[in-house]
């Protein structure tokens, strides 16, 4: 579980046998958005916000890992990293990583329900942007920042960052469905990585950079709802589904001829 999920639930306390509280369920995505899909950015800290007026004090949010097939939050590729769709491009400008400009095209994506083929399309490029621009920049705080969730999630953004590589090399494909000589291009990979490209080349870099861009997000959020006694409670999604990184690890959902994907590797 990433740092910012374990250090705020540390910070909870016990519940008291006497305890009552009432709350929402909905997902982030359910949010209002001008990006085709809700975000944790100002809408969610509007929500927050609303929440508190309303006289609630639980955020019921579900899991906000990156879905797979059917786009259902329960479908989950990994049980520790976020959702690239709900980084909020509205902190991105923020952050100097994205302009105006660059989100200007979300403003013809449906506003009263998701389609998430048009908008993975559309996010995605702009995550792609604002990679580039974090390459391009002189932003030592930001710099600071991905190296540190790099660090301190190495425990599972390795194998992960690796996982998503592979599956773009593979255009995508189902986990069961990836070729039976996996291991030697798992191998291939890792070799590559580590003499060239740190974490998996650009789709790994990349998926450590949305997991960092979230966790800022994740704290930004955070400070909106301790003042305001509110709080936030998702699921984890498990058991993970055939699809997921955690599942190659494993080793024990892929075919029976595969031995387990390296730990660590």
């Amino acid at each position: 579980m990433n740092s910012f999920l374990s250090e705020h639930q540390a910070a909870l306390p016990p519940f008291s046998p006497d305890y009552r509280a009432s709350g929402v369920l909905m997902h982030v995505t359910s949010l209002p958005s001008p990006y085709g899909v809700g975000d944790v950015g100002p809408a969610a800290f509007a929500w927050v916000d609303r929440l508190r007026e309303a006289g609630q004090g639980w955020w019921q949010a579900l899991p906000l890992g990156p879905t797979g097939c059917g786009n259902s939050p329960y479908s989950c590729l990994s049980s520790f990293a976020g959702n690239a769709l709900l980084v909020s491009p509205d902190l991105l400008i923020e952050d100097g990583l994205l302009s105006p400009r660059d989100c200007a095209i979300g403003g013809g994506l449906p506003k009263r329900a998701v389609d998430f083929d048009a908008v993975t399309v559309f996010k995605h490029r702009l995550l792609d942007q604002a990679w580039r621009n974090f390459n391009s920049s002189d932003r030592p705080e930001l710099s600071a920042d991905f190296e540190r969730f790099c660090l301190e999630e190495a425990h599972w953004l390795d194998d992960y960052a690796l996982f998503r590589a592979l599956k773009a090399r593979l255009g995508g494909a189902h986990l069961l469905d990836w070729p039976e000589d996996l291991p030697l291009v798992a191998l291939a990979f890792v070799v590559v990585r580590r003499l060239t490209l740190p974490r998996a080349g650009v789709e790994g870099n990349q998926a450590g950079d949305h997991d960092t861009d979230e966790e800022r997000a994740g704290h930004r959020l955070e400070h909106r709802q301790h003042p305001r006694d509110i709080s936030s409670r998702g699921d984890v999604t498990v058991p993970q589904r055939r699809q997921s990184y955690e599942t190659e690890i494993d080793g024990s959902e892929t075919r029976s001829s595969w031995p387990p994907f390296p730990k660590g590797c």
